[in-house]
């Protein structure tokens, strides 16, 4: 999804109506760092250094979040299970389901919604990081022209740890329902040692940043694309 036209409109008109774009101070925003209560669900960060930001989130059926977007940052969504789409202002709708990868450029309105039986289980991709890079146009709860949430719940047994190896990075091991696992894995070890149950890896290259295009790999046995072997990955797949 890039933004257009329609999109640039409705950003203007936020910004008139005093809608703002705040930013997340790192050091100071501990409630990032919990679980976030939802109406359409939950969300809870999985990963976070200085660039990149990576979210999970858990939409209820037959549940939706706000039409909303992301005047500076790049994201991507990622698809663990369920099925549901994905709209802009164009009102055409992207289907999602197990194994997709949508890319949503930055400014770009857009909301999910889930049209399955089952929770809608994503993972969302942000660069650079600040999470509170949003400003929200419809929404279903009356959040609309609201700034993201201030409270958060915390989960005793899944806290978000820091990795000695890399400065100013935390990361959660497994989801709070222990139905995911999140793991750091080099390029090398990804490229010999592939395994069933890894359903994406997410590269943490500075390049990514700065050149707004991040070359997300799937675990499925189609994939055709090699990791990099000298990059760091970010790997999610299923508990055994």
């Amino acid at each position: 999804m890039d933004a257009g036209k329609a999109d640039i409109a409705q950003l203007k008109k936020l910004v008139r109506r005093g809608s703002r774009a705040r930013n997340e101070e790192f050091d100071d925003d501990a409630h990032l760092d919990r679980i976030i209560p939802k109406p359409w669900g939950y969300e809870y960060r999985a990963y976070v250094d200085d660039f990149f930001d990576l979210w999970s989130l858990h939409i209820d059926t037959p549940h939706s979040t706000s039409v909303h977007v992301h005047p500076r940052k790049l994201t991507y969504l990622l698809c663990l299970g369920g099925r549901g789409v994905t709209t802009g202002l164009d009102r055409q709708d992207i289907p999602i389901e197990a194994g997709a990868v949508l890319r949503i450029a930055r400014g770009t309105f857009h909301g999910t919604r889930n049209t399955g039986d089952d929770p809608l289980e994503l993972i969302e991709v942000e660069v650079p990081r600040n999470k509170f890079d949003l400003m929200r146009l419809q929404d279903d709860y009356n959040r609309a022209g609201t700034a993201y949430e201030s409270e958060s719940v915390e989960h005793p047994r899944n806290t978000m740890r820091a990795v000695p190896s890399l400065p100013n990075t935390r990361m959660r091991r497994r989801s709070p329902d222990r139905r995911f696992r999140f793991e750091l894995r080099t390029g090398m070890d990804i490229f010999y040692r592939r395994r069933t149950e890894d359903l994406f890896h997410i590269p943490l290259c500075v390049s990514g940043v700065v050149q707004s295009d991040v070359e997300i790999l799937t675990g499925h046995p189609a994939e055709t694309r090699h990791p990099r072997t000298d990059e760091q990955y970010l790997t999610v797949s299923r508990t055994r």
